[in-house]
């Protein structure tokens, strides 16, 4: 049983075995850019725009007819005979109208697909710079469950000598078991980060993982504010395509105004009529050409509505792509003096801070190690310590974060890791 039973297991799927790659920024953006499904299915948008544009430059299909008549022949001897009739039906300026929204529209879905990329590679990153803040953050607890351990084993030595109460030695012991449970989320915290990254890549391996392979510390960098601004509401690529939307819209009422042109139906009819040899009034045979004209009396026209429809639908997206300006012009304008905080928050870490915390941790476990202070002296260094080491990365995460943010909403790209 016992045999059967690992040989069932063994069978299983494992995906306690998982595999983590090394993956560089540039390697990461690659594949999102190639693999990534959303952006995938969202492509197919702009062939099916394509397709329909191909579709708009059909035309109408002319009618072909066959008549035949019997004018009692086999009685009477009237005649008989038949004729083929060939139909057209003309439009004035609404094919070319047609075609004209249809090619706007593949435009308004390229506007739309690029917009999509800009979202798409802005969250990717900050996927990206999530997982890589986890990684450091897990390093920290790390680093502080090291420390802890090392500490109550030593306690554990010092003990034994007598040199310190039982209490503190449990106590201590208690601390790493508290800080060992604190690893082991932070581990699954980064575990998740990395998970996160599969999705953006399209990976479907369960049992493979992605580590980044790059730095939180990005270099300082000005950027200027009306320089921005002036890019965002120009070149953003939704601002692009709330100008294409316009010109759908005005192709759109366009495509309703000649939609109230009348419709012609032109034929043309070749008949033929056998021989009547009916006594009371012969005929020879003869064959005919007709020629015909259909025009619709357009009572139609007289309701307006699909044209104000599309009237008000212009002015809509006029409303529209000002709102869209207004919006990047807030949007740039809070990433910006957001980027300004986080960094000058970074530089104040920096200034010390960290070197600062550290020393402190040292010298309280020195002077705890030769009895001058108590061990929660010690334990509150070490948690100060590792909250300003979290702290610290937290806002180089904060700080990427908000140059990535405001990159995406100025429309512009260059995030090198």
């Amino acid at each position: 049983m016992i045999a059967c039973a690992l040989i069932y297991m063994g069978c299983l799927p494992s995906y306690a075995q998982t595999s983590i790659q090394p993956l560089t920024y540039t390697q990461y953006m690659d594949k999102v850019n190639a693999d990534n499904l959303e952006y995938a299915a969202e492509k197919l948008n702009v062939s099916i725009s394509d397709a329909e544009a191909i579709a708009a430059k059909v035309r109408n299909d002319p009618q072909l007819g066959f008549n035949y008549f019997n004018n009692e022949q086999a009685k009477k001897k009237m005649g008989y005979g038949g004729s083929v009739t060939l139909s057209q039906t003309v439009t004035f300026g609404k094919r070319t109208a047609g075609i004209e929204l249809a090619r706007s529209e593949s435009a308004l879905s390229q506007a739309l697909l690029a917009d999509y990329l800009r979202n798409l590679r802005a969250d990717a990153t900050v996927a990206y710079l999530e997982a890589l803040k986890q990684d450091q953050l897990y390093k920290v607890k790390q680093n502080a469950y090291q420390n802890i351990d090392e500490l109550a084993k030593s306690d554990s030595i010092r003990l034994s000598k007598g040199k310190i109460m039982e209490i503190d030695a449990i106590q201590s012991k208690l601390e790493a078991g508290i800080m060992y449970n604190e690893l082991l989320q932070s581990e699954s915290d980064k575990k998740n980060a990395l998970t996160s990254l599969l999705i953006y890549t399209g990976t479907k391996d369960a049992s493979l993982l992605f580590r980044p392979d790059a730095s939180l510390h990005i270099a300082r960098r000005s950027f200027d504010l009306s320089a921005l601004v002036k890019q965002g509401t120009i070149s953003r690529s939704d601002i692009t395509a709330a100008m294409q939307n316009m010109d759908v819209a005005n192709r759109a009422l366009k495509v309703a105004r000649r939609a109230r042109n009348m419709d012609v139906d032109v034929s043309l009819e070749v008949s033929h009529n056998a021989q009547v040899k009916n006594e009371e009034a012969p005929a020879p045979a003869y064959s005919g050409v007709t020629a015909g004209i259909a025009i619709p009396l357009q009572f139609s026209r007289m309701n307006k509505g699909a044209l104000l429809a599309a009237k008000h639908r212009t002015e809509q997206a006029a409303i529209q792509y000002d709102q869209a300006v207004l919006q990047v012009q807030n949007e740039i304008l809070k990433a910006y003096y957001q980027y300004e905080s986080v960094t000058k928050q970074v530089e104040h870490y920096e200034n010390g801070m960290m070197e600062q915390a550290g020393q402190v941790l040292k010298g309280k476990i020195y002077s705890y190690n030769r009895g001058e202070v108590s061990l929660l002296e010690v334990l509150n260094a070490q948690r100060t310590y590792d909250d300003v080491q979290a702290l610290y990365y937290e806002t180089l995460f904060d700080y990427a974060s908000a140059m990535v943010g405001l990159e995406k909403s100025a429309g512009i790209w260059d995030i090198k890791l």
